[in-house]
């Protein structure tokens, strides 16, 4: 009788606890973790994607395999809708895009589904520190040159919202440049194509993607970097002049900040809402440590990638501090970016 009751408490406890409870470390093996791109292949979210492909799986109990799929549009925005709404919440699908795009949902951005709020973090490998890069064939080689040019520079864009286009426009309205965003690149790998073509004369995208993925251009002196949109310089930048020293005035200077504090949630891996808590919990322990891996580490730095991780505790911090900006400001920065 004792058995039958010993069996009965069992079960009723098993019921209980559900039947994701305990699953995780076991689900995972001969399965699949897929990382959805929201951006084209060969730009540097594709870059650290595939780096963080190669090394993730070892981490998650089981091994699955890992790979990579880009789903380019909109600035990323067709991922991000993509992961909120219709990826199963399973643990098996992860995304990287734009982290603007939840600063797009705090404007009002049109075409958002989702909220950012919702959507769980694994954090990030590095954080987004911006610089334009123009080709030597436009003929500008510093901000000076820039500052004097009778026509605005083209320079390549994704869409309203995206952190290319995001940047360029906050130093057009910070600084006075004279610049016209040429919006609609599926990505950077695209941007560097039509500079390379002549279409554009450049753009102002993360120095950490720049520097690995336009690299024989900047070797081979074809492109220069003129500006920095960081808030202290580059080591390997000397004599390139940080954005907030050009600024004039109190809100020049805010808006500055306001693009280097975006540059710590810019670049996060997503999972969507609901991935059950213990699974959630093993790609987050697993990202982390992948963060420190010798091998991981080695290959970053063959790739010149940097590697300057932000946890997933920051990040949701940071996003739902978006939510609390002040209004003013705000309203300010919606007519820049979007109108």
């Amino acid at each position: 009788m004792r058995r039958w009751i010993v069996l009965i408490v069992t079960v009723l406890v098993v019921g209980v606890a559900g039947p994701v409870s305990g699953q995780g470390p076991a689900f995972y093996e001969g399965k699949t973790i897929r990382i959805v791109v929201g951006l084209a292949a060969g730009g540097g979210f594709d870059t650290y994607a595939r780096l963080a492909g190669r090394h993730l799986g070892k981490y998650v109990p089981g091994k699955p395999a890992v790979i990579v799929e880009n789903m380019p549009g909109a600035g990323g925005l067709i991922s991000a809708n993509y992961l909120y709404r219709i990826a199963k919440p399973d643990g098996l699908t992860l995304a990287h895009f734009n982290g603007s795009l939840m600063m797009g949902q705090v404007l009002g951005q049109p075409g958002i589904e989702f909220d950012a709020r919702k959507f769980e973090f694994l954090g990030a490998l590095v954080k987004e520190d911006v610089v334009c890069g123009l080709t030597k064939a436009s003929g500008i080689t510093s901000v000076d040159k820039w500052l004097a040019v009778r026509a605005p520079l083209k320079l390549g864009g994704v869409s309203a919202g995206s952190p290319v286009d995001n940047s360029a426009k906050i130093l057009k309205a910070a600084l006075g440049l004279p610049l016209q965003v040429v919006s609609g690149y599926k990505g950077t790998a695209e941007i560097r194509l039509a500079a390379d073509a002549g279409e554009v004369a450049g753009a102002c995208w993360a120095w950490e993607s720049m520097r690995a993925t336009w690299r024989s251009g900047l070797e081979a002196g074809q492109v220069v970097v003129v500006l920095q949109l960081a808030a202290k310089p580059f080591a390997d930048l000397p004599g390139v002049p940080l954005a907030m020293n050009l600024a004039k005035t109190d809100e020049a200077r805010q808006l500055i900040q306001m693009a280097h504090a975006a540059g710590a949630y810019a670049r996060p891996f997503y999972l969507p809402p609901g991935v059950p808590k213990d699974r959630g919990r093993i790609l987050r322990t697993a990202f982390e440590e992948m963060t420190k891996d010798k091998a991981f580490l080695a290959e970053a730095d063959k790739m010149k990638l940097t590697i300057e991780p932000v946890t997933a505790d920051e990040m949701t911090r940071m996003v739902h501090e978006l939510f609390t900006l002040d209004p003013t400001m705000l309203a300010k920065l919606k007519d820049i970016l979007y109108k």
